[in-house]
């Protein structure tokens, strides 16, 4: 039983790390406590609830949520404190040690989130203090948490998918989000059908491996995204990340000829070396990519392509880091991002001899990030003085507002021609020359 007036009047501040997914997520709940009576704290406002949503998808991302951890605790003595995400499932017990830390939910936990909060304020009430962690093992994590929501933000996040089951050397996602499974394609379209009904435009799809939607309901992403395209009110459709072998040709054209779903992809690489993704228990190998890429092109010319790849892995000898470089070098990608490896505790690929220190990894991650800046830039460049639909998203006042084309050129608007009525709205925009520091084009009205 959930006594909501626990909640009334309560203020509540929320920090997220990590991928996009986490931010839908966190939007969710922030949805679920104001469903409650639960208000967002302005800035400098102190919180009565603290909310950390964790990655841990590098060592780097561990020390960044513990210092969010402690920062919230410093920053508003005696709220209530709860972590949860990848680092919350992975590291259970020893994030519930963290200094001003009530509660660690896991993966199969924090759909509950409102009823353990309800039961911890009754704790309080009755003069004693919650201090737990709730996780289940990896296999036990069964639960699908939906999410669709924008926060903050012009565009709405939709989680069609959750977990992996591909299990790569290098990752521990599998064991921090649990096996793949997903929501029905009929609650995905109501969800969608809900976000149009409240004026929105773009939906993206989230989730850890998008492609395999369907392992769990016996359906196909394919007709997902079909059925999806079929949502009146929504102008955009974006698919987050796609594993290279999930990317069917069925399903490029498709995309290619469809009402929605825009000409952008994002396709996870992490090398180009068929030495380094059978060391990683990639399930393709180059050639494959290569192919996807080179139809993507074909179909949809004007196609944003963003590619991960991942640099300093174990086993990247000099010669297979060449290699990626040159594979990449000759593709028609837009950008790359880059990661540098990071040793995660419990994976297998801590058993591969090869190490490449820390300088080394630099500079690799350099010579990729210059390649990606000339990539980027010869994309931009090629559509100046030419007309495409942005959606603008809304600017504090005073500032430039930015937006994106359908083929993801982000466009900014100066300060001067900005209006509130741009927010949300999808408008036929000239593309001008670089702004200041070259992250977009400038638009002009037309």
């Amino acid at each position: 039983m959930i006594d909501s007036s626990a909640f009334q009047g309560k203020k509540a501040i929320y920090y997220t790390l990590g991928c996009k997914l986490n931010f839908s997520e966190t939007s969710t709940f922030g949805k679920m406590l104001a469903d409650m009576g639960v208000v967002t704290a302005e800035k400098g406002e102190r919180a009565d609830i603290c909310l950390i949503n964790t990655c841990s998808v590098t060592e780097v991302a561990d020390h960044k949520c513990r210092q969010a951890i402690h920062k919230m605790a410093r920053e508003h003595p005696g709220a209530f404190i709860i972590v949860t995400g990848c680092y919350a499932q992975l590291e259970t017990e020893k994030v519930s040690k963290i200094a001003g830390v009530d509660l660690v939910l896991g993966s199969n936990e924090k759909a509950d989130l409102i009823q353990y909060l309800n039961d911890a304020f009754i704790h309080r009430a009755e003069g004693t203090t919650l201090h737990a962690f709730h996780a289940v093992k990896t296999k036990d994590i069964k639960r699908f948490q939906p999410s669709c929501s924008k926060g903050n933000r012009t565009r709405y996040f939709l989680k069609v998918q959750d977990g992996c089951n591909y299990f790569c050397t290098y990752c521990t996602i599998p064991y921090a989000r649990g096996l793949s499974r997903s929501p029905s394609i009929a609650s995905l379209v109501a969800q969608a059908e809900e976000a149009a009904a409240e004026g929105g435009k773009e939906i993206v799809l989230t989730g850890v491996n998008i492609g395999d939607f369907g392992t769990t309901t016996h359906e196909r992403f394919i007709d997902l995204v079909k059925a999806l395209d079929g949502v009146e009110g929504i102008k955009r459709f974006r698919i987050s990340s796609l594993e290279p072998d999930l990317i069917d040709d069925e399903l490029i054209e498709y995309c290619a000829g469809s009402r929605a779903f825009m000409p952008h992809f994002h396709i996870p690489l992490q090398s180009g070396s068929d030495m380094v993704l059978k060391l990683m228990h990639r399930r393709y190998d180059s050639a494959l990519f290569a192919r996807k890429i080179a139809l993507i092109k074909r179909l949809m010319p004007d196609a944003f392509i963003g590619v991960d790849v991942m640099v300093g892995s174990r086993g990247e000898r000099p010669e297979f880091f060449e290699a990626c470089y040159r594979f990449l070098d000759g593709l028609p990608v837009t950008q790359l991002h880059v990661f540098p490896y990071s040793e995660r505790p419990g994976t297998s690929a801590l058993t591969i001899p090869y190490v490449v220190d820390e300088k080394e990894k630099k500079l690799r991650s350099k010579r990729l990030l210059a390649m990606s800046e000339e990539k980027t830039h010869a994309f931009y460049e090629q559509y100046i003085g030419t007309e495409r639909p942005v959606l603008f998203e809304k600017a504090h006042r005073g500032k430039a507002m930015h937006g994106f084309t359908d083929n993801y050129i982000r466009v900014e608007l100066p300060p001067s021609l900005a209006r509130d009525a741009y927010d949300n709205e999808i408008m036929s925009i000239r593309l001008g020359g670089f702004n200041h520091d070259g992250t977009a084009l400038k638009a002009e009205l037309t």
